[in-house]
């Protein structure tokens, strides 16, 4: 889940899917996983219901590695058949309750505009090799699920979604003031089909109302675990931290916009401007060349033959 980081409030950033009146998520449905949000990194703090543990990072891991040796008979994901871009179909829901949430055309073409950037390698970082199309954008008003996304996930996603595994259902609702979103990893679809998919609070689309979160990126940083991606602090300093080589290990979360930031002995310091950590939107810049090969493993094994479309 991705956390809204409040500035002069909160030091470091942990898992917690807290809400401004302290009260925590509800266990959740099975195969969703909170990402962006923000909480005091202090004694009784909440404990995030949808966060991955260790031992869970390394099953899924393993599992990858395992569904490489099956498919192409490798676990080195750098070595399976390359493919053109990947070109993957997007349906966007907007959830309101009939007032507010209301999103328009032009906002959501500047959402995909800022998707394909970021993924496009456009703003500073290493082109992943994926683009994002619109198929279709739909209206639903509910006030229930508008303000209880994460509660209602099971009814919402199960009602809107459409496309199976290679279609980007992507989601707008009031997910929270301190909670920015929650995704679905692509292991999971097989477990619950039902449940595949991104939502992102309404305020975090470009020229969003929310300081410091309306450059639209917190839909790239859920997607990036739609599509595959751990946090770069999974784990700590300890291997195999995310999975992913060329980012370096991180001991604690990015909060705010640091210039620089050092939290483990290995080499490299932190990953503060990847999308996958939780700085502020302006901070954010770049994907690697070594998750733009993970995110396309990830999709060869797990999403494609479905909706997906290799150029």
């Amino acid at each position: 889940m991705r956390r809204r980081v409040l500035s002069g409030l909160f030091g470091v950033v942990l898992a917690s899917c807290a809400t401004a009146s302290a009260r925590t998520c509800p266990p959740p449905a099975r195969g969703i996983m909170c990402l962006r949000h923000a909480s005091a990194a202090v004694p009784g703090r909440p404990r995030d219901p949808d966060a991955l543990s260790a031992p869970r990072v390394r099953a899924m891991l393993r599992d990858f590695s395992a569904a490489l040796r099956r498919e192409y008979g490798v676990t080195d994901e750098r070595r399976i058949p390359p493919v053109g871009r990947l070109v993957i179909p997007v349906r966007f829901h907007v959830i309101t309750d009939g007032r507010t949430g209301v999103l328009g055309r032009p906002v959501i073409d500047q959402q995909l505009r800022s998707l394909n950037a970021a993924y496009g390698g456009t703003t500073g970082g290493a082109d992943t090799g994926v683009s994002f199309r619109l198929v279709a954008a739909d209206v639903t008003t509910s006030q229930q699920w508008f303000e209880r996304p994460h509660d209602n996930q099971v009814a919402m996603l199960g009602a809107l979604s459409r496309g199976g595994p290679g279609t980007l259902n992507l989601f707008t609702a009031a997910v929270g003031s301190q909670v920015l979103g929650f995704s679905s990893f692509p292991q999971m679809y097989r477990l619950r089909p039902g449940l595949d998919g991104v939502v992102v609070d309404y305020r975090s689309v470009p020229g969003g109302p929310l300081e410091h979160f309306s450059r639209g990126y917190t839909a790239v940083h859920e997607i990036g675990h739609w599509l595959g991606l751990f946090h770069p602090f999974e784990g700590g300093c300890r291997p195999p931290g995310d999975g992913v080589d060329d980012t370096p290990y991180e001991a604690v979360p990015t909060t705010n916009c640091p210039l620089v930031k050092d939290t483990c002995p290995a080499p490299g310091t932190d990953p503060v401007h990847n999308f996958m950590d939780y700085a502020w939107d302006p901070c954010m810049t770049s994907f690697t060349p070594g998750q733009g090969v993970r995110i396309r493993a990830m999709w060869a094994v797990y999403r494609a033959g479905q909706s997906g479309r290799v150029l």
